[in-house]
């Protein structure tokens, strides 16, 4: 045996795909990967091998791979213990397949032999008790792809079609699992080429669908786009912008997790979460156009008028993994966001009216300036309490345009949509799921992937406890990943609460303000952090403390450690 096994040709084949990182949290499974990273140190090849990054707990893992890959488009592999271990990253999983981002996920099964027949046989108790019947059913509701290695013989086209997978558009997780013996045993040395591999191509909008899009929008009156994840791309943003301006066409941002149209452009017509409101500006739409969004309105609160017309235009139109999801559009096409925005403002250049555009450009424009006053106006502390207002507004001073920021807010999710007001693609990112503790372990991925860039966390104290910051901090620290984490500390959960209040607005936990959700004792969450990862930590309770508290934190950021600051906002 030349030490050449499935376990080598498996790493090699995660690094020949693009993988730089393996973020593991390892198990008794995991021998022969153990094993190929020491004989890879010791004779000499190591830069063959993507670099292994340990992680204590497996969200931290799967959220550091999903926050690499939303900043570089590169799928990052994730190495986790049999069935505890992918269980242990459900709600992460869940984050990566509902925003649409591409990790391959790696798990050992329990041996299948123990009375020693094979290298990797059982030989630990744990491995009987780990022994389920079917692990790869665990995800198959979250992944594109699930597999097992059973031969070192054709490892590598399992991982490269695996990759090939993860990356193609509709982008999301994939699974691979490899028994102990598959794992440990001799291979024969292999190579393949990643070029065969590649991602699809991004598929256009047919002739007669840019023709009937583009009609409908050079002829509208009141046209509106409507997006979520355009900014998923962040090339798409400029051709966004080209299309808009084209047909002075304003754009509502709903439940965006991207920046995907500038914030201070004079079209952006502001964002929609989960106001129990009409959005007037939708409702007197006579045109929608819908570019990726799964969650356009709300429809029992909030929806365009029933003579408008709508187009839905996205690389998952129809929501194939969500069983209840309907828009009333008359026209549904799968197409990359990019390329079909460039198709209709190529077909609607020469055919809009242009004092129709600019009679629309400038009542846009106003509506946008007037929704920027009435922001900034509420900017205020009020006294010493700190508004979340009042909180982004500082942020938004302090840092700069090529600072990353990480939203997992929740309740303040349109708080720091309206009031950060971001406008570099790529410059804001969210989950793109509904999972809490995501913005842990990304901020990791996200700094290791723009290691040059300071990057900021903007998350609830609930968000903050559910990312394991102890973990996540300690491996913060050991790979020399600092950012900035900003927690808005209103000392419980509000979003249970608003939900309640949403479906029984009268009702008795209502009238009795009787809501099982407050942190109380209070948790020193600044505290975590300094003692598992070395951080800096302050609280502020008073508001003309938090300028001065957020500047020397970002200084302690850029100079190399990282930065907790829990801010008290209104309690819950």
């Amino acid at each position: 045996m030349n030490g050449y096994s499935t376990s080598r040709a498996f790493l090699e084949a995660l690094h020949e795909g693009g993988v730089r990182y393996v973020f593991a949290n390892l198990g008794s499974d995991h021998p022969g990967l153990v094993e190929a990273y020491a004989r890879a140190r010791a004779d000499g090849t190591l830069g063959e091998l993507p670099e292994l990054v340990i992680c204590p707990h497996e969200s931290v893992a799967m959220s550091a791979a999903h926050g690499y890959a939303q900043v570089t488009g590169v799928p990052q592999a994730v190495v986790v213990h049999v069935e505890c271990g992918t269980q242990n990253i459900g709600g992460m999983l869940h984050n990566a397949a509902k925003g649409r981002v591409g990790v391959l996920l790696y798990a050992g099964a329990s041996p299948f032999t123990q009375e020693g027949e094979l290298p990797g046989s059982r030989n630990e108790f744990i491995q009987w008790i780990q022994d389920v019947h079917d692990q790869r059913g665990i995800v198959r509701g979250y992944t594109k792809y699930d597999n097992e290695i059973r031969t070192g013989h054709n490892v590598k086209q399992l991982v490269h079609r695996a990759l090939q997978l993860a990356r193609s558009e509709p982008a999301g997780p994939v699974y691979l699992v490899g028994p102990r013996e598959a794992m440990e045993s001799p291979a024969p040395e292999q190579h393949a080429d990643p070029a065969f591999y590649g991602a699809i191509a991004p598929s256009a909008l047919a002739p007669e669908v840019v023709e009937r899009i583009g009609d409908a929008l050079a002829g509208a009156r009141n046209p509106v786009a409507v997006t979520s994840y355009l900014g998923r791309d962040p090339e798409a943003v400029p051709a966004m912008v080209e299309l808009c301006e084209t047909l002075a066409l304003p754009v509502l941002e709903s439940v965006p997790m991207h920046v995907n149209f500038p914030g201070d452009h004079p079209l952006h017509w502001g964002y929609q979460w989960n106001e129990q409101r009409d959005n007037p500006l939708l409702a007197a739409a006579d045109v929608v156009l819908v570019l990726g969004s799964d969650v356009p309105w709300i429809p029992v609160k909030n929806r365009p008028s029933r003579d408008a017309r709508l187009f839905v235009v996205d690389v998952d139109p129809l929501k194939e993994q969500m069983p209840l999801w309907h828009v009333a559009a008359e026209c549904f096409a799968r197409a990359d966001l990019r390329t079909a925005v460039g198709q209709l403002t190529a077909y609607v250049r020469d055919r809009v009216d242009a004092d129709v555009v600019a009679d629309r450009m400038a009542r846009a424009a106003a509506e946008h300036h007037r929704q920027v006053r009435a922001q900034v106006e509420r900017e205020r502390p009020d006294g010493d309490v700190i508004t979340p207002e009042y909180l982004v507004a500082c942020v938004r001073e302090a840092i700069d345009e090529n600072t990353i920021v990480l939203t997992e807010a929740i309740t303040s999710y349109p708080v720091v949509s309206e009031h950060l007001r971001r406008s570099r693609p790529g410059s804001l990112i969210g989950s793109g799921g509904g999972s809490l503790g995501w913005s842990a372990g990304a901020a990791i991925g996200v700094k290791l992937a723009a290691p040059e860039r300071t990057v900021v966390s903007l998350i609830g104290d609930g968000s903050y406890l559910f990312g394991v910051p102890s973990s996540a901090q300690w491996v913060a620290r050991r790979y020399g990943t600092p950012s900035l984490t900003v927690i808005f500390d209103n000392r419980g959960w509000k979003a249970p609460k608003m939900s309640t209040l949403g479906v029984h607005p009268d009702g008795v936990a209502a009238q009795r303000s009787d809501f099982p959700v407050g942190f109380e004792p209070e948790a020193d969450l600044p505290g975590i952090a300094e003692a598992a990862g070395g951080a800096w930590g302050r609280t502020v309770r008073v508001a003309d403390e938090l300028k001065g508290v957020l500047a020397e934190a970002l200084d302690v950021v850029r100079a190399g450690r990282s930065a907790v600051v829990s801010v008290h906002v209104p309690p819950t």
